[in-house]
């Protein structure tokens, strides 16, 4: 594991054309973010997981808005928010459409006998979204402390993506 020192330097360069028509260009600097700042907006992200237990899928814009927001100010905040757009979408969203599949298979199959085997498979992966929200709050408070947290799965192959 990578210290968070490597996603902390932001390289904040915005451009600003002028208005008058001449090809020079003014290069102005964003402020980098103060690091209570970065771990606030991380765990922001993170915690946007339970937008979707009231909205659906409304919690995967927190994480996006942070990340384009601030992927050039601060890499810790753009890794982090980042991570849990990917885990939110693969394992809340991806894992209540499994269940509501093996819900509604079993309940069909219930009739010829079949689908009470089901039973046990969909309340299994109805406890996935419920396992997916308690580790979005250990990573909400691991960011807060500015302590590098990844993703089972999710955080090494977006640390490789993003750095290659």
């Amino acid at each position: 594991m990578t210290d968070h020192i490597d996603y902390t330097n932001p390289d904040p360069v915005i451009i600003d054309s002028n208005d008058t028509g001449s090809t020079d260009s003014n290069y102005t600097t964003q402020p980098s973010l103060d690091p209570s700042e970065e771990g606030t907006l991380a765990m922001f992200a993170h915690l946007g997981v339970f937008l979707n237990l009231f909205t659906g899928l409304l919690g995967l814009l927190p994480p996006l808005i942070i990340y384009m927001a601030y992927k050039d100010r601060s890499k810790y905040v753009a890794y982090q928010s980042l991570q849990a757009l990917v885990f939110q979408g693969i394992f809340f969203v991806g894992a209540g459409v499994l269940a509501g599949i093996t819900w509604a298979l079993s309940a069909a199959l219930s009739i010829v006998l079949i689908g009470i085997c089901g039973f046990p498979i969909a309340l299994f992966l109805t406890l996935i979204p419920v396992g997916a929200l308690i580790y979005a709050v250990v990573a909400a408070v691991d960011s807060y402390h500015h302590r590098d947290f990844q993703y089972w799965l999710v955080g090494e192959w977006l640390r490789d993506t993003l750095t290659d």
